[in-house]
């Protein structure tokens, strides 16, 4: 190992955006805004799903989930971004970095798993309909969220306990808005060609295989209704179609980090700001626009909230 100087880096710098502040002004506000949406959004859909009995169902149990896990993943980087981006000094701590990739991949790696839950549980719905309460039962969705949290773990220890050996006695400015495996791993004061194929190897094809699976399972609902009904296919691509934009809109980005050689996409910060803030907004955007039986629970929800208030 050659160490610089004998130092040791304490501490990495975030590069984040470039240009004028006023573009960070702008950004700053842009972000905040994205941010308290998505947060609100996310609850607004927990509270409605846990209080709501007309949404006491299988779908909704995981979309309630969806939510908790798309908040967690944006609450880990969004706000240090969002506080760098008028502060002169974009700094944080080795262990805050570490801490911020743990719980990135954390939630990241049973997020994936719950989408995977959530394709099963509309192939079930849509093309076993008459089976659905007793195949989704509450057993089946316990071991969906059992095995969503442990695939999460083992997915970032794997990484980390790797990652926090690392030796750090050099450059310490990371070019993007947040703490990441690739970018943080080529910093280190070693050949990391083997840790660098064991993340992508990881994280990259553990997104595409995700991803393949899942289109894989929605191709077989779609041709399965379709051979049954051609009538039934309209409506299973009006109720596939969220899922499938959430899909491909979570694991686009991760493909595109993870999955190439580290110097192609591993910096660029479009993709960071999509994966981070963008995506877990589209969750409560899609789910309560398009979902009419979501609208109207919360509409009820706030009618009981109104009149319960007025007889205080």
């Amino acid at each position: 190992m050659d160490l610089k100087n004998g130092s040791v880096v304490t501490e990495f710098i975030l590069l984040g955006f470039s240009g004028q502040r006023e573009f960070h002004i702008f950004f700053f506000v842009t972000f905040l805004l994205i941010y308290s949406a998505t947060v609100w959004g996310n609850i607004l859909i927990m509270v409605t799903v846990k209080f709501s009995s007309t949404l006491h169902s299988p779908m909704y149990f995981l979309l309630g989930n969806l939510s908790f896990l798309d908040m967690c993943l944006s609450t880990v980087t969004t706000p240090k971004m969002i506080t760098d981006l008028l502060s002169e000094h974009k700094t944080i701590s080795v262990w805050g970095c570490m801490t911020q990739m743990f719980f990135m991949h954390l939630f990241g790696g049973a997020e994936m798993t719950l989408l995977i839950a959530m394709a099963f549980d509309r192939y079930v719905a849509i093309c076993k309909p008459l089976h659905y309460r007793t195949i989704m039962s509450h057993r089946l969705l316990s071991g969906f969220m059992i095995l969503s949290w442990t695939i999460g773990f083992v997915h970032t220890m794997s990484q980390m306990v790797l990652t926090v050996n690392l030796p750090f006695c050099g450059p310490n400015v990371i070019d993007n808005i947040f703490c990441d495996l690739p970018l943080v791993i080529q910093l280190a004061c070693m050949d990391t060609y083997t840790m660098e194929f064991f993340v992508i190897a990881d994280s990259g094809l553990l997104s595409l295989i995700c991803f393949i699976l899942l289109l894989v399972s929605y191709t077989v609902i779609l041709i399965t209704v379709q051979q049954r009904s051609s009538g039934g296919l309209t409506k299973a691509l009006s109720t596939l179609s969220a899922h499938i934009i959430v899909v491909t809109l979570f694991f686009g980005p991760c493909i595109f980090i993870y999955a190439w050689p580290f110097n192609s996409f591993a910096g660029n910060k479009v993709l960071a700001v999509f994966y981070t803030i963008i995506t877990p907004l589209l969750n409560p955007v899609i789910y309560t626009l398009r979902n009419q039986k979501m609208q109207g629970a919360m509409r009820k929800l706030w009618f009981q909230h109104v009149i319960s208030t007025q007889k205080f």
